[in-house]
């Protein structure tokens, strides 16, 4: 099979479009003929400075495809069946080779490469509102880059639980965008006093809740936006900037800090069954998957560079 593969980490130039070998199904397991592949921001991460499970190494978390083969002991899924799929690696190339486990059926008729987007970005969006993050109707939430993949999910699964919804970009014409999705009211993070535009835009109150998968000085900022004993989730480190967080913040607000990782809680009941909702209500059109640009899978040198250009508004998606 072909594959985009890279022997060292480094810049987008170090990926190579070569053959390498199909995988096998194992026990438990499915093989997926890829047809969409939805780059994580936790792929260009990885792909920058990760870990190397092989040489060459294939990044990527999350695809979707229809399956060719069904390992021993599977029941519940079949050859031909389309399906999105989660994985460590493995994403970016032809065929893939899963646990049947972390497989979400993809209904007739729905768009597979909007399938492609779900399990990840719905996935940690919900996680961080609900299930960590404990979002009332009601309440105030600021969603930090909000023009990403977990931002969109965000706004929407917010604004349906009937908060009010503020959301970050790093332009206008990005926050423009975000608008028919949910979002009531933008702030700019480039500019700065982006914090004390939050809090004049809740009557200096601040927000009840924060999803914040920036970090560095963002997460600081975030943390200056809470109201009282309002809650902040980190989940990610967009900005790749370490910055130490005094944490005496949080203390004096009686605020909390709640990191948030939904591969440790991917392969249990809740979720599975959380983002299988989430997979079925973008196909039926009740959510909305926003993909900005589509490459080749022989071009992901340039969609990475793409998505570190940060011009995206939404997800960037590869196609075999």
């Amino acid at each position: 099979m072909k594959a985009a593969v890279y022997y060292e980490t480094g810049p987008p130039d170090v990926f190579r479009y070569e053959d390498v070998p199909d995988p096998a199904v194992f026990p438990g397991g499915v093989l997926i003929g890829v047809e969409a592949i939805s780059i994580e921001g936790g792929d260009t991460l990885n792909r920058a400075g990760g870990e190397m499970s092989s040489k060459p190494h294939i990044v990527g978390y999350q695809c979707a495809g229809a399956i060719r083969e069904v390992g021993q002991g599977v029941e519940d899924r079949h050859v031909g069946q389309r399906v999105v799929a989660t994985m460590m690696s493995g994403s970016h190339a032809e065929l893939v080779a899963v646990p049947s486990l972390v497989t979400w059926p993809v209904a007739d008729g729905a768009d597979i490469v909007a399938a492609a987007c779900v399990p990840v970005a719905f996935g940690t969006a919900d996680d961080c509102l609900f299930e960590f993050g404990h979002l009332k109707d009601g309440e105030t939430v600021l969603i930090q880059a909000g023009a990403g993949g977990v931002g969109i999910a965000a706004i929407q699964l917010a604004k349906q639980a009937g908060a009010t919804v503020l959301a970050t970009a790093s332009s206008d014409e990005r926050l423009e965008r975000l608008k028919p999705l949910g979002m009531d009211q933008g702030i700019n993070y480039s500019h700065d006093g982006w914090v004390d535009e939050v809090r004049a835009a809740t009557g200096g109150r601040g927000v009840d809740l924060v999803v914040d998968s920036v970090g560095g000085r963002v997460l600081a900022g975030s943390v200056a936006c809470l109201a009282y004993r309002g809650r902040c989730i980190t989940v990610g480190n967009a900005g790749r900037e370490p910055q130490p967080l005094d944490v005496s913040a949080l203390m004096m607000n009686n605020a909390s800090l709640t990191g948030v990782f939904l591969g440790a809680e991917i392969a249990n009941e809740r979720t599975r069954q959380m983002i299988g909702r989430h997979v079925d209500d973008v196909g039926a059109g009740r959510l909305q998957v926003v993909v900005d640009r589509s490459f080749p899978l022989a071009e992901a040198a340039a969609a990475h560079a793409y998505i570190e250009s940060r011009r995206a508004v939404g997800r960037v998606v590869l196609v075999p």
